[in-house]
């Protein structure tokens, strides 16, 4: 069991590490697949259990499927550009107004359409807005990056690693709220001040003339349209406590359907847009995480919760949130996600540990580049754009947003 235990770690750790560093440009989703191939392969997982860990994620890869689909429409018809030029036209020639108002523009996009969204279509959008501005850039697609993190825990489709830690345990939207709310205000005021401050001295300039305001196409008022009405939707299968991933999907069809309905052009532009790679980059990883189960990394994570289920409920918020958290930023928190989750559907774990737990996957990732998968697809977006940012310079500001941020959401736990 020991080499079966060294290799499945050793395996996990190449393909999770060429995944995050994608050597020669290969994409994510190879490696994590080549992973779940060698483990299968290799007999250190059974093809049975690959297949039922597989088959265990069908709702996220709905969840994932309709998100996408939706955020896809929405940059096609253009409403991502004309959100973030109306915040540009509202900032009255004001940098740090103007960074106000596309923050809080992330902050939404993030609580109803998940981090991805922000990370992926608003970035660029929000790029090209301060680009026509002649700002520096880095402030605002920063705040596009950490923002995708901070608000990633507001509703339950506000991320796709919610719905992998509760699974189909999933708190219906009330209880979520109650929970979660004034955790997830306290990490997005913290994360806001902090990189405020950080970049006070790049918004003490001046927006150049911005020129006529962006004009929403039919196509995108329509998009606008479903996307609000897929968000409603969302809202009351939460409410509910239904699994998000069938209205989800459902939803981002519906919406789909009727806009091709004026435009047959639409669906395909949208279904060559999507990223359909994430889906198999996913279901590797389930398997990956499957094989560390099997050989008893399930236990030691339980070990651990069974350890901070008997210390001061505040303090053992504190080491699950931020053990979990920077755990996340060495192996990815979709991967740690997984893990966490089944050891948590293991054990009783108390839910004050449990939420901890969430924060610590959703919020801890603001460290560095690594952590989340939002953070990897910004930075592949930012570098499309011929916009660099170092994984030095998001650490050196990460290692003071994060841990204030988690601080003053794990003190707002359960209040």
């Amino acid at each position: 069991m020991d080499i079966r235990l060294a290799l499945v770690v050793a395996i996990s750790i190449i393909s999770i590490g060429c995944m995050l560093a994608r050597p020669r440009g290969i994409s994510e989703a190879y490696w994590a697949c080549g992973g779940a191939l060698v483990l299968t392969l290799t007999r250190l997982v059974s093809l049975k259990r690959a297949g039922h860990a597989v088959l265990a994620g069908l709702d996220v890869y709905l969840f994932l499927t309709g998100m996408m689909i939706l955020a896809e429409l929405a940059r096609d018809g253009g409403v991502f550009e004309w959100i973030a030029d109306i915040a540009a036209q509202h900032a009255n020639g004001s940098p740090a107004r103007l960074f106000l108002l596309i923050y809080v523009t992330g902050t939404v996009v993030t609580a109803l359409l998940s981090n991805d969204a922000t990370a992926v279509v608003l970035t660029p959008a929000v790029l090209a807005v301060v680009r026509k501005a002649r700002v520096e850039p880095k402030p605002y697609v920063l705040a596009c990056a950490l923002i995708a993190n901070a608000a990633s825990f507001i509703l339950p489709i506000s991320n796709p690693a919610n719905l992998v830690i509760f699974g189909n345990n999933l708190p219906a939207l009330a209880l979520w709220l109650r929970m979660f709310f004034l955790p997830s205000v306290a990490s997005i005021v913290v994360t806001f001040m902090v990189l405020r401050w950080i970049s006070h001295s790049e918004l003490k300039t001046e927006i150049h003339a911005l020129g006529d305001p962006v004009e929403l196409s039919v196509q995108g008022k329509l998009s606008l349209l479903g996307l609000g009405l897929a968000c409603l939707a969302l809202l009351v299968a939460s409410g509910l406590g239904l699994n998000l991933g069938i209205p989800t999907c459902g939803a981002a069809l519906a919406v789909l359907l009727l806009i091709t309905r004026r435009d047959r052009s639409v669906a395909g532009r949208v279904f060559g847009g999507v990223s359909w790679s994430v889906l198999p980059l996913v279901a590797g990883l389930f398997v990956i995480v499957e094989a560390l189960q099997y050989v008893g990394l399930l236990h030691v994570g339980q070990g651990a919760l069974e350890l901070l289920s008997r210390a001061p409920s505040l303090r053992a918020n504190f080491a699950a949130a931020f053990g979990v958290g920077l755990f996340s930023n060495g192996m990815n928190n979709l991967p740690v996600g997984l893990i966490s989750g089944a050891a948590m559907r293991g054990l009783k774990t108390p839910s004050h540990l449990a939420n901890s737990v969430l924060i610590g996957v959703d919020l801890g990732p603001n460290l560095s580049v690594t952590g989340s998968l939002a953070t990897i697809l910004w930075l592949i977006a930012l570098r499309r754009e011929s916009v660099e940012i170092s994984a030095w310079e998001f650490l050196k500001i990460g290692v003071v947003v994060m841990p204030l941020a988690m601080i003053g959401s794990i003190l707002l736990l359960g209040r």
